[in-house]
């Protein structure tokens, strides 16, 4: 007689980190506006690419009702492989050469007054798309005089000075994100280097000093406390003006685990510790994101910059 196999609840198709429950004060703002299809519709027409649609981003639907979209450039395919992130992986395709006309178009149409470009990691390229990245400034500068731009970069690592073209472009805001602290490093970003991050941010304001320096970082990936405040200083030693940080959200069981939520009263203290720090400005609640509220910060960091001149 055959043996029938007894099959164990807890091993069948049990999640390899199973997702938290998210508490009451990590919601995301739900709308049916005009504005928002409108964005939707300009998108889409120009067959780009949004981190708000690739990260699956908590605050789509407040951003797009305010036509606010982060462009990705380069495609919707990273060359790496970080734990957190949603985006997918694998081989990308080749560059669009008339990205930069169908990036400056969009934001003429949805008459951004501050637009903020990001791409995928192109480890594949030689110069990692800063090349891109100048055409994309440059189109969009061209046909948006007023409008002001900032970047949120790879870190350019083994591309040696690839990175400096970028800077040669007429923008306004360099972003790079730090991510998370040192120790987590090998797990959460693999394919990146702490202190490769923190000169390549350094290096930007040693070379433009009027351009404004941003990072950000993500809570409950496993930091400590004291770890996080040392990220702070050695981002304030590399003279960065502004520090975005927010809560990681695990996208998939498949991500990197959920340490926990962060209660929005610690959000207002590491806000009031950066602060201290001396940053010109500092973003901090559960769904503080890189280009969340991008616009209304860069015009603070201008009226701040005044301030302390």
């Amino acid at each position: 007689m055959m043996k029938t196999k007894i099959r164990h609840p807890e091993k069948v198709n049990k999640p390899v980190n199973p997702i938290k429950k998210k508490p009451d004060w990590i919601r995301s703002k739900l709308s049916n506006s005009k504005e928002f299809f409108l964005t939707k519709t300009i998108v889409n027409q120009n067959n780009l690419v949004t981190v708000c649609q690739e990260a699956n981003c908590p605050n789509i639907t407040e951003c797009w009702s305010k036509r606010h979209a982060t462009f990705m450039i380069m495609g919707d395919t990273c060359t790496r492989a970080c734990a957190f992130c949603d985006v997918k992986t694998g081989k990308p395709e080749k560059l669009d050469p008339f990205e930069p006309y169908k990036i400056s178009n969009a934001v003429s149409k949805l008459d951004l007054k501050h637009v903020v470009i990001t791409s995928v990691d192109r480890d594949d390229l030689d110069d990692g798309g800063s090349n891109h990245f100048y055409e994309v400034i440059n189109a969009t500068r061209k046909k948006n005089p007023k409008t002001s731009i900032e970047v949120l970069t790879p870190d350019f690592l083994r591309k040696g000075d690839a990175y400096k073209k970028i800077l040669e472009a007429d923008l306004d805001v360099f972003n790079h994100n730090i991510e998370t602290v040192p120790r987590l490093y090998l797990k959460v970003r693999p394919g990146a280097r702490y202190f490769g991050s923190l000169e390549l941010l350094k290096n930007v304001k040693k070379i433009n000093k009027k351009v404004f320096t941003k990072s950000g970082l993500m809570v409950g990936l496993g930091e400590e406390k004291d770890e996080l405040i040392q990220v702070m200083d050695d981002l304030r030693s590399a003279d960065v003006d502004f520090i975005t940080i927010g809560q990681y959200l695990q996208p998939s069981p498949k991500h990197h685990p959920l340490s926990r939520y962060y209660h929005p009263d610690e959000f207002k203290e590491l806000e009031n510790i950066a602060k201290s720090k001396g940053f010109l400005l500092v973003s901090s609640s559960p769904l503080t994101r890189s280009s969340y509220h991008a616009d209304e910060d860069f015009a603070l960091l201008q009226q701040n910059r005044l301030k302390n001149n």
